[in-house]
């Protein structure tokens, strides 16, 4: 390879990385405002029949959104745009990959409109599913009916997003999930005096912010000289890239429909299990997301490029070598975060979303069904980077039979726990099936007998817990001195009373799991100092 040719090849990849960066920080802010969205709602919804209300029917468009519209785009729509886009260099190609978009766009269209016709006509029917009571569900059905079309701009902005990603233009489309999640709070605040009551006001923003997603990125659209029109029916069906598009996508939704089906159902047996129950899981969710989202998901998205050269290349050293590594890693965060968590997990609650209708029977809710989650908060980060591990090879068919073992476990003891324990026994359910999860993963990557899955989970084990014990070491104190200083603050605005409290137990649990590691010349800790002292 020539100097010049290195140079461009760098050049690339410095590029790719700091698009990868830019991306990563609008991904964490959105994150951290979907997290504000949340403390909105419970504010003005605490856990009420209002607050399941909305959580219902806001759940069942963005089900179908992650079904069709992000599914769609990500394994049909993008692979097919690109290949259009490799034959624009004549007019006769550039034309061709014209036609495709057009079709495309006008099916997206067409689709989406009749399944969003149909939602609004038959929400009471679909609403049964969740409700005993026809008289209960009177407010869901209202809300369901107001924010089923953003199923229909959502799908408009998945596909001006699919343009972009095939364009390597990234920026726009992480942009907006930020300005919808500021236009739903900005909304609830604004609209909540002249509606009905506060969930219709968020459930306006949720039209609302859908709708600003779309437009935010058509110019970004128009600007890179691509025209969004409308052909016939008749010829967008027979576009050759939009059938194309159907053909990849339908196998892939038979699997995706496991995970939307299992949130469905859970949702189901949480409204009939009481009021509040959807809210209070909604809230430990979101909690746990955004601490997935600031370490497994990242670190899986990293690491998938690399895995993918190890495996082409045939160097499973390597590849061995960075996901136990990787591995390592989800064990030095999640175990602690876990334990911690478990100490102060109803400080933290407080401190996030009490206030307004959020009481102390909403915190009360919420911890019970927080401790639970929080439980498996290790087994799914884990599953956030083995799965990269068969996509690296390109073997989405396991871990799409791993997914559909825990909709069957998560709903079989979902359905038996629920009946007892309620909101507790469904989080419990999503822990165990997602430990299930993980260990079908581990069964699957044996097949490959060039990755030393034993290995790998010899290593994983003894290293975890070597950091539960670390972590059982380090919040001792914390259970013991948390009591004097929540006690100590507790006549301060509750950001004080429950903020400094946090801060200050974190930081000695910090301090003591930071000594263990030195002591311990944790490989994982000595690595990080090496690169922090070459960058110096």
């Amino acid at each position: 390879m020539s100097t010049s040719q290195k140079n461009k090849e760098k050049n690339a990849q410095n590029s790719l990385l700091a698009k990868g960066i830019s991306l990563s920080m609008l991904t964490l802010v959105s994150r951290v405002l979907g997290l504000a969205r949340e403390m909105t709602k419970a504010r003005f919804l605490g856990t009420s029949a209002f607050s399941d209300a909305f959580g219902i029917a806001f759940m069942i468009p963005n089900l179908f959104r992650r079904l069709f519209a992000e599914n769609s785009i990500s394994v049909a729509f993008i692979p097919t745009f690109k290949n259009h886009l490799e034959e624009c260099g004549t007019s006769e190609g550039k034309q061709k990959t014209q036609d495709f978009i057009s079709a495309t766009f006008t099916l997206v269209v067409f689709l989406t409109s009749i399944f969003v016709i149909a939602g609004i006509i038959f929400a009471p029917l679909i609403l049964r599913i969740f409700y005993a009571d026809k008289n209960s569900m009177e407010e869901a059905v209202v809300l369901t009916r107001i924010m089923f079309p953003y199923l229909f701009v959502i799908s408009v902005a998945a596909f001006f997003q699919g343009i972009l990603n095939g364009l390597k233009i990234f920026s726009p489309s992480g942009f907006t999930p930020i300005l919808f999640n500021i236009i739903v709070i900005s909304s609830t605040f604004i609209l909540s005096r002249f509606t009905a009551n506060p969930a219709r006001a968020m459930a306006i923003g949720v039209i609302s912010g859908g709708t600003i997603q779309a437009l935010f990125q058509l110019p970004f659209v128009l600007k890179n000289n691509w025209k969004i029109t409308f052909v016939n029916l008749k010829k967008a069906f027979s576009n050759e890239g939009s059938k194309k598009v159907f053909a990849l996508i339908g196998p892939t939704i038979i699997g995706m429909a496991g995970y939307q089906i299992n949130d469905i159902v859970s949702s189901a047996l949480a409204a009939r299990a009481g009021e509040g129950i959807v809210s209070s899981l909604q809230y430990s969710l979101r909690l746990q997301e955004l601490i997935l989202g600031i370490c497994a998901v990242t670190i899986g998205t990293v690491i998938l490029p690399d895995l993918t050269g190890f495996a082409k290349k045939n160097l499973w050293e390597n590849f061995n070598s960075l996901l136990i590594q990787s591995i390592k890693i989800m064990a030095l965060i999640a175990i602690p975060v876990t334990f911690y968590s478990l100490a102060m997990g109803e400080n933290i609650i407080t401190l996030i979303f009490a206030g307004g209708k959020f009481n102390s029977e909403s915190t009360k809710m919420t911890v019970e069904v927080f401790n639970f989650h929080i439980a498996g908060l290790f087994f799914i980060a884990v599953n956030r980077i083995v799965s990269p591990a068969f996509y690296a090879q390109q073997n989405t068919k396991s871990p799409t039979i791993a997914g559909l073992i825990n909709f069957a476990v998560n709903i079989a003891l979902a359905s038996i726990l629920s009946i007892k324990f309620k909101g507790k026994g469904i989080a419990l359910a999503l822990t165990i099936a997602s430990a299930a999860n993980t260990l079908m993963l581990f069964i699957f990557l044996r097949k490959t007998k060039s990755i030393h899955v034993g290995n790998i989970l010899k290593l994983a084990v003894l290293y975890a817990i070597k950091i539960a014990a670390f972590s059982v070491i380090a919040v001792v104190p914390v259970v013991l001195t948390k009591n004097y200083f929540i006690k100590f603050f507790s006549r301060n605005p509750r950001i004080i009373s429950q903020g400094i409290p946090i801060f200050i137990t974190a930081a000695i649990f910090g301090a003591i799991g930071l000594a263990l590691l030195f002591i311990s010349k944790d490989s994982l800790l000595k690595t990080a100092f090496e690169k922090i002292s070459k960058q110096k």
